[in-house]
């Protein structure tokens, strides 16, 4: 037994508790290069298990998953987006139209969430996982990449605002709406997962800051800012820094048609993940 606290500072983790919370974190940071979610898919079903398993905070399990999920967002997103720009893969024309909207409506879902319970909040995140999939797998110009076209302004106001309030809602950073999204305009998926990074920091951002007031004496425990565990975040962040370094040096860069497959694959693990 070690003293490293995940749920209380007055309960001590096991050593096997640890490491499926480092292991966690690092798959975040390779998840975070190859595919731009930014830690959320993978880190809202791992939180939330590992919270209802613990016992502790009845009820609360899949708000503390989205709020944890939404702060490791900013550090993990935000080396991300670091790297992606140092290697000249991020388009201004992919970021700068939609970040405002995207912000605007993160805002709006992180209040949403608050309200919601946390069983609301649970088969709202199975419900969009399989709409994302079926969309990917049936709507054509994903699998398949289209001619390349520029975002309307009905995509920008309408698509920007509601990829904002689900992720912040979910705590997804909405890489899973974003790389879809300019997939089906004739961006090629490296364009795509660096896109969705820059993007991911805007929803962080303003859910973070909304878990972490709102949710002021909400929770019990010193490991607590409002929603957020602070110590399974530090923790997440530490390996995820890791995973993206890992990434970025050891794996090969995948073809396009591949990557677009891959990554609906590892939506459809996390669906099993978050049902199971």
């Amino acid at each position: 037994m070690i003293t490293l606290l995940p749920f209380d500072v007055q309960r001590q983790c096991s050593m096997t508790e640890l490491i499926i919370i480092l292991s966690a974190g690092f798959l975040t940071g390779i998840t975070t290069i190859l595919f731009g979610f930014g830690g959320g898919f993978v880190v809202v079903p791992f939180v939330y298990h590992l919270i209802s398993a613990s016992g502790e905070h009845p009820g609360q399990a899949m708000h503390i998953a989205v709020a944890t999920s939404t702060t490791v967002m900013i550090l993990n997103a935000g080396y991300a987006t670091y790297g992606h720009w140092r290697s000249g893969s991020i388009l201004r024309e992919t970021v700068v139209p939609l970040i405002l909207f995207i912000a605007l409506g993160a805002l709006a879902g992180a209040l949403a969430a608050t309200l919601l319970t946390d069983g609301v909040i649970r088969l709202l995140f199975i419900a969009y996982m399989v709409i994302t999939i079926a969309d990917c797998l049936f709507h054509k110009g994903f699998l398949q990449r289209p001619a390349r076209r520029a975002l309307s302004s009905r995509t920008l106001w309408l698509g920007g605002s509601l990829i904002g309030s689900v992720a912040a809602m979910l705590g997804v950073g909405g890489s899973v709406m974003t790389v879809p999204l300019l997939r089906r305009h004739g961006y090629e998926m490296k364009y795509c997962v660096s896109a969705a990074n820059p993007l991911s920091i805007a929803v962080a951002v303003m859910g973070a800051a909304i878990y972490g007031w709102l949710g002021q004496g909400k929770i019990a425990g010193a490991a607590y800012l409002g929603y957020v565990n602070m110590v399974i975040l530090a923790l997440l962040a530490l390996a995820g820094t890791a995973g993206i370094a890992f990434a970025k040096r050891a794996l090969p860069r995948i073809d396009d048609t591949l990557h677009a497959r891959i990554y609906v694959l590892l939506l459809m693990l996390v669906l099993v993940a978050i049902v199971w």
